[in-house]
């Protein structure tokens, strides 16, 4: 694993890895790496594709405007999205760009191993299932602050929440907007700036006008493209060997360079801390998420909120066992094949190129150009949803209950959310053009840390801990984010990837276990050494948002304080 701080290396692993939440940097170069993105000759039929997607999905954001009229319209589509379509919307939101790309590629270089990104992510699922869907619908309104707050003072939880989510959708926003130009850049032959400022804008659109309902059916346009794609790839590739997944194993060990290397386990994480803190960040992030939490409020009862999480987890599931096969596919057909790749013998785009050049070696130019479009949609559908988070807590979290002590009218919160979205894209577009050469790897990295680490704590204690208190869960929250944002500034991602330093103060790949760590304890102590009276009106709480919690009565009101 080598990284170099030029600025000819700095796309290290750029176009999809980067939006690989949950791994660090480090762990991350080493699944692929993508170098300098040239710019190629223009795809039209991706180019063609691409605009028929955008048009169909602004005609569907003009059917959303028609039906966003108030604030619960615009963060949560009314909550009259069903379990099934809600599941779909959450497995559009999960299934990046990178998760397509980033995981296929890290099987095409390291085979079995790869798989590890796919298992680590699928396994935060659970969690959400059993401690979360439920509790999140029927304690929340708008946002995981909601539930978070329910039984504490307002302010310092609602700013402390939104901090964490603001922080974890810049960060994200950033590595997406980057991602989006590099692809088109490599695919459709569009300048790099061109592409940022096209998603920038689409994303303002979907945004703006069609809220939540026109987000969430976007992504569900995305995810159903984005798995009928890969289950044709994959059955394609298999049809190659009269469907035998041994088969298909037996020759890309004959082909691949590490031969029987590629099916055994141990070549990304090298140390047992940094592997346990790679799993953490991996599966606790995910229940942490502002964007993937919100989406829990779109259904209209509990019972729907489970049945998202079982629709998503099978549609991830699914799509996670086809990326293995893509990776595969693409040792034998891909990485055997002098068309896709350079005159020094390396892959066209980088390592990260792999599926998209599988795409055209199964399927021709105009099968290359549909999971070129497809690519470029999942952005937009992430980037969405990312916003409209940023959006919430600014707006219903600072202005609407912390400015306005929840006197704030609908339209008025509507206004500032939606002028929210403007300076988010703003800054998104601003920032992605900025960082164009910039390795910034370590940003989706720290958005799942800081997800594990502060976000998750929080939500788990104030709801399954009676003593849990303002004042903990206040303080440690800010412990586990501002530990999280540390240790990865001063790990090798940051201190010499970006810093230039010859040594990393912070030695293992990933904060999360030692951040987590912090925010849960700083949780326990400040809640424990608390006897203000605050306290004992937050302890004397609990009981009522239990019973709120487990059955959902006074669930379609607000939220008490």
């Amino acid at each position: 694993m080598n990284r170099t701080p030029s600025i000819q290396r700095t796309f290290s692993c750029l176009a999809a890895l980067t939006l690989l939440a949950g791994a660090s940097s480090s762990v991350l170069a080493a699944g692929a790496d993508l170098g300098q993105a040239v710019k190629q000759p223009t795809n039209w039929t991706a180019i063609t594709m691409f605009a028929a997607f955008v048009i169909f999905t602004l005609f569907v954001t003009k059917w959303a405007a028609a039906k966003t009229k108030s604030a619960s319209d615009f963060y949560t589509a009314g909550g009259g999205i069903t379990g099934f379509q809600n599941g779909l919307a959450i497995a559009g939101d999960y299934m990046s760009a990178a998760s397509f790309l980033g995981i296929s590629a890290a099987v095409f270089l390291n085979g079995y191993d790869g798989l590890i990104y796919a298992i680590g992510f699928l396994v935060g699922w659970p969690i959400i299932t059993f401690l979360m869907a439920e509790r999140l619908r029927n304690l929340g309104r708008y946002t995981f602050a909601d539930v978070a707050a329910y039984r504490f003072k307002q302010a310092p939880i609602r700013i402390f929440s939104a901090s964490g989510t603001l922080v974890v959708v810049a960060f994200y926003l950033i590595a997406q907007m980057v991602g989006a130009g590099q692809l088109i850049k490599l695919l459709f032959g569009l300048e790099y700036w061109i592409a940022v400022v096209l998603v920038g804008t689409l994303m303002m659109i979907y945004v703006l006008f069609g809220g939540m309902t026109a987000t969430t059916w976007v992504q569900i346009i995305k995810a159903v493209m984005l798995l009928g794609g890969a289950t044709f790839m994959a059955v394609a590739v298999l049809a190659q060997f009269n469907f035998s997944p041994e088969a298909l194993f037996a020759k890309s060990v004959d082909v691949h360079a590490a031969k029987e290397a590629i099916m055994g386990p141990g070549s990304f994480i090298k140390d047992p801390i940094s592997a346990i803190s790679f799993g953490m960040a991996l599966m606790f992030g995910t229940a942490g998420l502002p964007h993937i939490l919100m989406r829990f409020f779109t259904v209209p009862s509990a019972k729907e909120a489970r049945k998202s999480v079982f629709w998503a987890t099978t549609w991830i599931a699914y799509f996670y066992i086809l990326t293995f096969i893509i990776g595969f596919g693409a040792i034998v057909l891909v990485s055997t094949n002098p068309e896709f790749k350079d005159a020094a013998g390396k892959l066209l785009g980088g390592n990260n190129m792999a599926a998209v050049h599988l795409a055209k070696a199964v399927g021709g130019n105009v099968f290359l150009g549909f999971m070129s479009a497809v690519a470029f949609a999942t952005i937009l559908a992430v980037v969405a949803g990312l916003t409209l988070s940023g959006a919430s807590a600014v707006s219903h979290d600072l202005y609407a209950t912390v400015i306005k002590k929840g006197k704030a009218t609908g339209a008025n919160e509507l206004k500032v959310s939606r002028v929210t979205t403007i300076v988010l894209g703003i800054i998104a577009v601003v920032l992605g053009i900025a960082f164009e050469k910039q390795n910034i790897a370590f940003m989706v990295s720290l958005a799942f840390a800081i997800a594990a680490s502060a976000n998750f704590p929080v939500l788990f204690m104030s709801v399954l801990w009676k003593d849990c208190t303002t004042r903990g869960a206040t303080i440690g929250g800010f412990l586990g984010l501002t530990t999280a944002v540390a240790l990865t500034v001063v790990s090798k991602s940051v201190w010499v990837d970006v810093l230039g330093h010859p040594a990393a103060l912070f030695p293992y790949a990933s904060p999360a276990l030692f951040s987590m760590t912090a925010g849960f304890v700083g949780i326990w102590l400040f809640s424990v050494l608390d006897k203000s009276p605050r306290a004992r009106i937050d302890r004397a709480g609990y009981e009522a948002q239990q019973m709120r919690s487990e059955t959902g009565i006074g669930a379609s009101g607000a939220s008490a304080h």
